[in-house]
């Protein structure tokens, strides 16, 4: 196969709006209630969905900021999905009610996540930056519930919430969401004034061994996002259990690899620039001056993050660089290098 077909765009996150109305400590974007300049109007936006489906057919998560600030949200996303693309959405919950949660459903978005980082109203609404969060995202949840949407929880996983994950996880259970996704903290936005919540790599281990371990026994489909060291983890311990790898034994985890970026990911920026993810913040061409598949396809960037032996330091030398690769936006945070090797990672090679 060819380099295009290899990848392939599987998942684009899509900034529609940097507009929100929280104030999330975390927030990649230090997004806030703008205007901000630039955004991408209706038109713009129908053609950037034209050009995407000339590529794949990938899954488009509608993300900000807050995507239900866009006054014509429902109108992008029935465009995106008549050209064949499955519609997703990522909002915060606050503002989703009974009659938009059926525009949304009617508009054909399959699912939405919403953020759950803390376990009850304090602890999520310290995180999210504004009162009442945690209990507006509940109703919303219900509301797109009562509206036949399927939801996922998110939880960005910081010092804060570390000792909580199994109460937040079994509150997803109980509120009936379809999966629940980990996200390792990155420190950029905002996110750079909480550095210090970061976990350390004995504690990002840990975790990410208790989201393995939990996967086999509730009936919540679990992902670990901007954490690859998951899929070295899978690996290590079905080896110890005995097991091989397969998607008959452990789905989707076994045919995807850590670090997206770049090789079936990117991120689409409010103004249209395109970035390996929205955590590695370099420019790798703008769909308002070139057509999204010749950055698809010939992004330098792109190229270099497809390369595997360009990985540098022990992420180089590791022999679960394909599966896991390292956070290249942690690598380019630490070092201004995004091919160096991860900071966050504790493992040694049996080469170095």
């Amino acid at each position: 196969m060819n380099k295009k077909d290899i990848f392939e765009p599987r998942l684009i996150a899509w900034e529609i709006t940097r507009n929100c109305n929280l104030e999330c400590v975390h927030c990649r974007a230090s997004a806030t209630n703008g205007p901000y300049k630039g955004e991408l109007d209706t038109d713009s936006a129908f053609r950037l969905l034209d050009q995407i489906a000339e590529v794949g057919k990938p899954i488009i998560i509608l993300t900000g900021g807050e995507p239900l600030m866009r006054e014509d949200i429902f109108e992008i996303a029935y465009y995106g999905t008549k050209k064949g693309l499955k519609m997703v959405m990522a909002p915060n919950g606050t503002l989703i009610n009974g009659s938009n949660a059926k525009k949304m459903a009617s508009s054909g978005i399959k699912r939405i996540s919403i953020s759950l980082d803390g376990e009850d109203s304090k602890s999520h609404d310290r995180f999210r930056g504004v009162s009442g969060a945690f209990n507006a995202a509940i109703d919303g949840i219900k509301a797109a519930k009562e509206a036949g949407i399927e939801f996922q929880i998110n939880t960005t996983v910081t010092k804060a919430n570390f000792n909580s994950l199994e109460k937040i996880q079994n509150l997803s259970m109980e509120l009936g969401a379809a999966a629940h996704h980990i996200f390792l903290l990155v420190p950029t936005g905002r996110g750079k004034y909480i550095v210090d919540q970061e976990i350390s790599a004995e504690e990002y281990e840990k975790a990410l061994n208790w989201l393995y371990d939990r996967s086999k026994v509730i009936p919540l489909q679990t992902k670990a996002t901007c954490a690859p060291h998951y899929y070295r983890i899978l690996r290590q311990r079905a080896k110890q259990e005995g097991a091989e790898v397969t998607f008959k034994t452990h789905g989707l985890d076994a045919v995807t690899r850590g670090c997206l970026g770049g090789t079936g990911f990117c991120f689409i920026s409010h103004t249209g620039i395109v970035q390996p993810c929205g955590f590695l913040d370099i420019n790798c061409g703008e769909v308002t001056k070139k057509d999204f598949s010749e950055i698809w396809n010939n992004s330098e960037i792109f190229l270099n993050l497809r390369d595997y032996s360009k990985l540098k330091g022990k992420c180089g030398k590791c022999g679960f660089k394909r599966a896991c690769g390292g956070c290249r936006a942690r690598a380019y945070e630490a070092t201004g290098d995004y091919l160096a090797e991860e900071p966050l990672c504790d493992y040694k090679p049996n080469n170095i």
